[in-house]
This record gives structure tokens, C-alpha cells and sequence, in this order.
């Protein structure tokens, strides 16, 4: 079944209607039918089941037929990712939308080479954030996670976000695995967090300095394993990880 994206409160009187992007792939690329029937995603929750009732010029309209509200997000994980080179980026937040995500930050650190001004930066995030729409399509995850503008590591901290347990991937001498952390926390909440952050580093990692920062702020050093991963390769183990520890006891 094809899959569609539309911004939360789009529909009115049981009726849709993709436009831009979305009726252009809709009618000229997938070339659906009048009658065939859709999934279409709103990135808040809900997911609705539809048929094709008109395809026009530049829209398509579609009559609901069913739809579904998936539950609240039990853990909101936050990505802090710092910016790689090339467009290894756009993998890491099609991978992360993928694995559960809930906010994408990109980072600006002292060995990432790319120096956005504000235009430029609100640009990259609007390109990022049509990745994790593509990404939301095709894997069907009710929720989509935010991208937002690239922030320097030093500004983010400045800002002192709360969450329930920040983390960050570490090859420094005393970094822990994940499950290590998790357990604990249970032990001591009866529950686990509701809110993780996750920093992960470019090529070459954080500076020490950055670890300084980072680690001061209240995050945690947890353990890789004993390879150096690339970057791409160490936010998708992590969010793998922290996946499956939020998880694991709901399995039936």
C-alpha cells in the first residue's frame, strides 16, 4: 500500500487532499487510480486509511475510511549528532526517524569542517526534515521526529536541556554499556526514562575538551564496544541499543 505524508490538521469532514510534492508523486510517479486505496500519515500519531476519490491538476483528493491513533511516546529520544562530512547526515537521520526518534539536532563541533550561517542552516534543516518525512513513509512510523537547525555543541549545552538521562558514546577509559545505565536507572525509578539524549561525534570523534563539556553537563559515557565504529555506524548501534532497553520488557 502506498504511503503519504500530511501536516498534523490537515483534513476536514472525513476528506484529504495531498498537494505539492506529495499529489505530484502521488499521480504522476506512483500514477495511483481513483479508487485505490492509501495510508496516509500526519507525523503526530495518527494514521488513516483512504480512498482515492479525484486526481486533479496539482492535488489529489482522498476520502478517510478509517483511521488510528497510535499511543504516546513512552521515551523521548533525543539525537545530538554531530554534523559528518558529505551527506552521511541525511543516512543518520533516515536511520535514526527509523529506530524511533523523536528529535534531531545536527551539531556544529570543533572537527566538523561545515560553517553555517543562519539562512543556510534553516535551509539544511528543511532538506534534513524532508528525509525524515521520506524516511517516516517508508518505514510507516506513526511519529515523526523534529530536525532542527545546526546548533554549536557549546550553544546546546548553554541552553541546559532536563532529560531523564543524557548519554554519550565514549572510547575514553570507564564508559559503561548501555544496559548498565538502564538497569540502574529501573532499579532506582521502578520505570524507566521518559526522556534519553544521545550525543554522538563526527569523524575523529568529540575533542577532549567537547567530552569535558558534555560529560560535565550530566551526560553518561557508554561503551561501543571495543572496534571504533564510524559515525554512521555508532548512532545506529546506539539508537539500537536504547530501542531495544525501552523495550524489551514490553515484549510479548
Amino acid at each position: 500500500m502506498h504511503r503519504f505524508y500530511i501536516a498534523p490538521g490537515s483534513f476536514h469532514a472525513g476528506k484529504l487532499e495531498l498537494t505539492g510534492n506529495e499529489a505530484h508523486h502521488a499521480a504522476r510517479v506512483l500514477r495511483v487510480r481513483v479508487g485505490e486505496i492509501v495510508q496516509v500519515l500526519d507525523g503526530a500519531g495518527t494514521e488513516f486509511a483512504c480512498e482515492v476519490a479525484g486526481i486533479h491538476r496539482d492535488t489529489v483528493s482522498l476520502d478517510i475510511k478509517d483511521s488510528r491513533k497510535a499511543p504516546p511516546i513512552a521515551c523521548e529520544v533525543t539525537l545530538l549528532q554531530a554534523i559528518p562530512k558529505g551527506k552521511i547526515i541525511e543516512s543518520i537521520i533516515q536511520k535514526a526517524t527509523e529506530l524511533g526518534a523523536h528529535r534531531i539536532v545536527p551539531l556544529l563541533s570543533e572537527r566538523v569542517l561545515t560553517h553555517l550561517d543562519s539562512e543556510s542552516g534553516h535551509s539544511k534543516a528543511e532538506k534534513w526534515q524532508h528525509t525524515a518525512i521520506e524516511a517516516v513513509k517508508q518505514c510507516g512510523a506513526p511519529w515523526l521526529p523534529r530536525v532542527e537547525e545546526p546548533v554549536a555543541l557549546e550553544e546546546f549545552i548553554r541552553r541546559r536541556p532536563v532529560f531523564d538521562m543524557s548519554l554519550v558514546a565514549s572510547l575514553r577509559p570507564g564508559s559503561r554499556p548501555p544496559r548498565h545505565f538502564f538497569s540502574g536507572w529501573e532499579a532506582r525509578h521502578g520505570r524507566m526514562p521518559k526522556s534519553v539524549c544521545l550525543w554522538i561525534g563526527p569523524e575523529g570523534d568529540f575533542s577532549p575538551r567537547e567530552y569535558d563539556a558534555i560529560e560535565a553537563s550530566g551526560a553518561l559515557p557508554v561503551s561501543l564496544g571495543s572496534l571504533v565504529l564510524r559515525v554512521e555506524t555508532a548512532a545506529i548501534y546506539c539508537l539500537s541499543v536504547i530501542h531495544h532497553e525501552l523495550h524489551a520488557g514490553k515484549q510479548a
